[in-house]
C-alpha cells in the first residue's frame, strides 16, 4: 500500500476553533469557565435563546480576536459583522449560531510551522472569524443529555488554505497554532478541556491531476496525535476507494481514537444549506487603524522569534520545541542568554560576576541549561516558580558553570537542578545545594592521582589494564568505576580518565 500511496497527493486544510479566555461569554454575562460546574449552571436566558433576549457583544472577546490576528500575521478588518448560521441541534436552542461569514474580523495571514527534523513550511490563513460555541451533547444508549454550559463561549475559527500535504505537516501546523494562541495570551489552550479543537479537511488526488479530489471533514479532534493519525488514516481510506474505481463522498466524519479510524457522521453541508443571513440584533464592529494598533501594542514574542534567537546554540530541534512548550520557559531561557533583551551580551556576562567568564563560555553553558530542561519531564518542573522569579537566569548560569568547571557530575547536576525548584532551596545558590548534598567532585589532581595509583596497583585491575594495553579501550570504564567507588563518587571522572591514560 505504501507504494500506491506515493502516487497520490494529500491536500489538507484545517479549521481550528479557539476558545477565547474571557471572563464571560460572547453575548451574555454568564461565566465563561464551566470547569467543575454542574450541567447548565453557567447559563443565562440569552444562552438558552429565550424569546425577547437580546445579545450584547463582549468587548474583551473582540480585543483578544485582534491580538490573535497579530499572532497569525493577518490583517484586521476595519468593519466586521455577525451573521446567523441556521441549523437545529438540541445543543443549539436558538436554531442558529451567531458567526461571521461575509465580513470576518480577521483577514488573510500566514504562519510558518516546523517539522520534527527542523524543516519549515508556510501555511496561509484564509481568514478567522468570531463566533459563539454550541452546547454539548452526551449520548447514553437510547437518550441524549444536553449541557449548555459551553453555549455562547467566544471562539475564533481559524481557517487555513489547503497548503498542508502530509499528516506530519498537519500535526506540526496544529502544534504551531496552539503555541501562538497561548503565547499571544488569547486562549488557555487546554486541549483536554476543548479550548482548541481541530477540523481536518482532507482530499486525495493522483499527482498531476489538475483538480483537487473530493474532500471529507474530520470533526472535533482535540489532540495533535489525533490530527496526525486521523489524516493518515483518512488519506489511505480515500486512496483505497479511488484505486477500486469508487468515488469519495463529500461528508463529515468522526474519529474513533480507540479504533484509530474515521467513521461517517453526515453528508457535508455547503454554505447555502445553513441559510446565512446578517444578524439584525448585533451592530457591526467598527475599528480604526489607531485602535487596532493600540490593541496589538506590546505584543509578546512568537515561537518563530524565539527560534531565531535560539538558533545560535545549534540545538536539536526537539530541545528547542521543548523550550517552546511554555512561554514562561522560553522567556526564562532567552533572559538567561540575554539576546533580545535591553542589555548587551557583554554587560550580561559581566553581571553574572563570574571571574574570567566569556560570552563563548556562556554560549556553551546555555546548551547545558537547555539540555537540563529538555531531559526533565515538564510535569517535574514548577514553572510558576520560574514565573515568580525564584528559578532565574543567575542560579541556572551558576549551575551550568559548576558543570563546566567539572565541580559536579551530570547526575549531580540533575539532582541540583531539580532541587532549585524545592521550597526550602528557593534562596540557595547551586554550589550551596551541592555542598549540602555532598555532590561536589574532587578535582584536586594530586588527590585523584593517589587513588589512580591504588586502583592500578590492585590485582583486581590487572585484566582491565591488560585489555586497555591490548587496544580494548572500553575496559577503562572498569577502572573509573573503581576510582569512583574509592572516592565515594567525588572524583572528577574526566580527570581520572586523563590520569589513567597518562600512566598506561
Amino acid at each position: 500500500m505504501e507504494e500506491i500511496l506515493k502516487n497520490y497527493e494529500m491536500t489538507i486544510g484545517i479549521e481550528c476553533h479557539v476558545q477565547l479566555k474571557t471572563k464571560t461569554k460572547l453575548f451574555s454575562a454568564s461565566d465563561n469557565d464551566a470547569r467543575d460546574k454542574a450541567p447548565n449552571e453557567a447559563t443565562s436566558p440569552i444562552d438558552f435563546g429565550l424569546p425577547g433576549m437580546l445579545p450584547v457583544l463582549n468587548k474583551e472577546a473582540v480585543r483578544l480576536a485582534i491580538r490573535a490576528g497579530k499572532a497569525l500575521n493577518a490583517t484586521i478588518a476595519n468593519v466586521s459583522r455577525f451573521d446567523r448560521k441556521h441549523y437545529f441541534y438540541p445543543d443549539l436552542p436558538k436554531g442558529y449560531q451567531t458567526s461571521q461569514l461575509y465580513q470576518p474580523i480577521i483577514g488573510e495571514g500566514k504562519i510558518e510551522a516546523v517539522l520534527p527534523n527542523g524543516e519549515t513550511f508556510e501555511v496561509r490563513i484564509e481568514h478567522a472569524h468570531l463566533e459563539e460555541d454550541a452546547g454539548k451533547l452526551t449520548h447514553n444508549g437510547d437518550h441524549s443529555l444536553v449541557d449548555l454550559n459551553r453555549a455562547g463561549t467566544p471562539l475564533i475559527e481559524i481557517v487555513s488554505m489547503p497548503d498542508i500535504h502530509s499528516a506530519e505537516q498537519a500535526r506540526a501546523y496544529a502544534e504551531e497554532l496552539h503555541k501562538r494562541m497561548i503565547f499571544a495570551g488569547v486562549s488557555d489552550g487546554d486541549l483536554y478541556q476543548g479550548n482548541m479543537r481541530f477540523d481536518v479537511n482532507i482530499s486525495a488526488r493522483k499527482f498531476g491531476d489538475p483538480e483537487l479530489g473530493t474532500r471529507t471533514e474530520i470533526k472535533n479532534l482535540n489532540s495533535f496525535r489525533s490530527v496526525e493519525r486521523a489524516a493518515a488514516y483518512e488519506f489511505e481510506r480515500q486512496v483505497k476507494l479511488l484505486e477500486k474505481g469508487e468515488k469519495v463522498k463529500q461528508e463529515t466524519r468522526g474519529w474513533l481514537d480507540d479504533e484509530q479510524k474515521t467513521f461517517s457522521q453526515r453528508s457535508k453541508e455547503e454554505a447555502q444549506d445553513y441559510r446565512y443571513m446578517p444578524d439584525p440584533d448585533i451592530p457591526p464592529i467598527v475599528l480604526s487603524d489607531e485602535e487596532i494598533a493600540k490593541i496589538q501594542a506590546n505584543f509578546p514574542k512568537m515561537p518563530d522569534e524565539f527560534r531565531k534567537y535560539f538558533a545560535v546554540f545549534e540545538l536539536d530541534n526537539s530541545v528547542v520545541e521543548y523550550a517552546l512548550a511554555d512561554y514562561r520557559l522560553a522567556e526564562l531561557l532567552l533572559a538567561t542568554w540575554g539576546e533580545g533583551w535591553n542589555v548587551s551580551q557583554e554587560d550580561l556576562v559581566k553581571g553574572y560576576e563570574i571571574e574570567n567568564y566569556t560570552i563563548e563560555q556562556h554560549k556553551e553553558n546555555m546548551k547545558r541549561i537547555f539540555n537540563l530542561f529538555a531531559s526533565t519531564p515538564m510535569e517535574d518542573i514548577d514553572l510558576q516558580k520560574v514565573h515568580d522569579g525564584y528559578v532565574g537566569p543567575r542560579r541556572l548560569t551558576y549551575l551550568a558553570k559548576l558543570i563546566q568547571d567539572g565541580k559536579i557530575s551530570s547526575n549531580g547536576a540533575r539532582e541540583i537542578f531539580l532541587s532549585l525548584f524545592e521550597e526550602e532551596n528557593l534562596s540557595k545558590m547551586p554550589e550551596d545545594i551541592a555542598k549540602e548534598k555532598n555532590l561536589l567532585q574532587v578535582s584536586d589532581e594530586g588527590a585523584i592521582a593517589k587513588i589512580v595509583e591504588e586502583v592500578l596497583a590492585d590485582p583486581a585491575s590487572a585484566k582491565a589494564v591488560a585489555d586497555i594495553k591490548a587496544g580494548n579501550d572500553k575496559a577503562i570504564g572498569f577502572l573509573i568505576g573503581q576510582i569512583m567507588k574509592k572516592s565515594q563518587g567525588k572524583a572528577n571522572p574526566a580527570l581520572a580518565q586523563k590520569l589513567i591514560r597518562e600512566r598506561l
